[in-house]
């Protein structure tokens, strides 16, 4: 995380010291930085350079609006898996002609939208829902562009709630249905079978799975043409992990190496769907302590921001390197718990953590923090959702307010038979 560094013992993004942003902002806050961001897109669209590509990204990875025109605006094109992604992706000036629709539940409603925008490509993920898309293309007068989701059955090797491309997942059609499902497509009036679709899950730190994914899918292709149904388009999906503490992670550079030798002599266009690798390691999540703590068993350090902010440690358990905002250097470290105010035993951002002491009102900077963090957060406790922050060279800016108690009961209204 180049754009996150020490000075002089102060922690930056770029060349502003969080301690001044907390200042100015208050905490809990999340932070992004325009030149990460930027650098990590870049090197996807730079990698795959030597095809026909479109690098969609994965706006369920962090859909604040600033980060979605700062990629629209470098050429990104939008993966989505809902009504309101798609409405987003919009509002923020991305191209609904780069725009791909994934997700395995999309509503009569969502479907009609996306097609009136004439979005490049649904991505189909059971036969009934391509059943549905010709329903609403007819009643709309619209013909769509659909690209089948193929399960490849290739173990990802991540975290099982991430793990998407297994025989037993949720997600697309399974290889012995598929052929089945793509013929079945020259049936519909207004249904037009334009690619495959494949993703076999997150924070994936092997290549191999990628190439072994894409060889099956790739095979299915090929009979595809074979029959007469030649495609347009071939989706790699996404996955691609980031470094959270130890892991090797490969770079789009490595990833592009693997695959373009499957490609090169095909006359297709490749699409793919970072998010993580786009935005992980391009924010930080900035908290200020409250407390400390020495119970019979455990210290701990009581945080500003807990499991309503960043619930992937409680969720996953995943690890997050908490760095102090301000570092005295040749501190002794002691081993604690960093955990939030929520009342839940699982609200915790580190435990067993090797920390320099804390002292209430000392900042923490938690990293890797820009992927699925403010996009899963909630009002639990009701508690206000944090600020949003990006930071570009030596100037910052809010790009998302902190809520307040007023937003917390926005929509609500109290029935008049309560007053009887």
């Amino acid at each position: 995380m180049q754009d996150f560094q020490y000075q002089a013992d102060e922690f930056y993004c770029e060349e502003v010291p969080l301690a001044r942003i907390a200042r100015d902002v208050g905490t809990p806050f999340y932070l992004y930085s325009h030149q990460a961001l930027t650098r990590n897109f870049r090197a996807f669209d730079s990698a795959f350079e030597p095809i026909p590509h479109l690098v969609a990204y994965a706006v369920k990875a962090n859909a604040s609006l600033a980060i979605l025109q700062l990629l629209a605006r470098a050429g990104s094109g939008a993966d989505i898996v809902s009504g309101g992604e798609l409405f987003r992706a919009l509002k923020a000036g991305m191209d609904p002609h780069r725009i791909v629709f994934a997700g395995v539940g999309k509503s009569r409603e969502e479907i009609r939208e996306a097609l009136c925008q004439d979005i490049l490509i649904f991505n189909v993920e059971s036969p009934q829902e391509l059943e549905r898309i010709q329903e609403v293309a007819a009643e709309s007068g619209r013909k769509a562009r659909v690209a089948i989701r193929v399960n490849p059955d290739i173990d990802p090797q991540t975290h099982p709630y991430i793990a998407t491309g297994l025989e037993k997942s949720k997600f697309g059609i399974g290889m012995g249905q598929a052929l089945a499902v793509c013929q079945s497509v020259a049936a519909l009036s207004h249904v037009e079978l334009v690619g495959l679709h494949q993703h076999i899950g997150s924070q994936l730190v092997r290549i191999q799975p990628f190439v072994d994914a894409l060889q099956r899918t790739l095979n299915l292709a090929d009979v595809l043409r074979e029959k007469g149904i030649p495609l347009e388009y071939l989706n790699l999906g996404g996955g691609l992990g980031i470094q959270y503490h130890q892991e090797p992670p490969p770079l789009p550079g490595d990833l592009a190496r693997a695959v373009l030798p499957l490609l090169k002599d095909r006359k297709i266009t490749l699409i793919l769907e970072p998010g993580r690798s786009v935005v992980g390691q391009a924010g930080v999540l900035v908290t200020r302590v409250l407390y400390t703590k020495a119970g019979e068993k455990k210290r701990f350090v009581i945080t500003d921001a807990g499991m309503n902010d960043l619930i992937r440690p409680g969720l996953y358990e995943a690890y997050h390197e908490i760095r102090p905002v301000v570092r005295v250097p040749g501190a002794p470290e002691e081993i604690v718990d960093v955990v939030g105010p929520v009342c839940e035993s699982g609200d915790f951002l580190a435990r067993d953590r090797a920390l320099a002491p804390c002292r209430p009102g000392d900042l923490l900077a938690v990293m890797s923090a820009g992927a699925y963090g403010f996009v899963m957060a909630s009002n639990y406790n009701a508690r206000p959702r944090a600020a949003e922050v990006m930071v570009c060279k030596d100037r910052y800016a809010v790009i998302r307010n902190r809520e307040g108690y007023e937003d917390l009961i926005r929509g609500e209204q109290i029935p008049e038979f309560l007053n009887d």
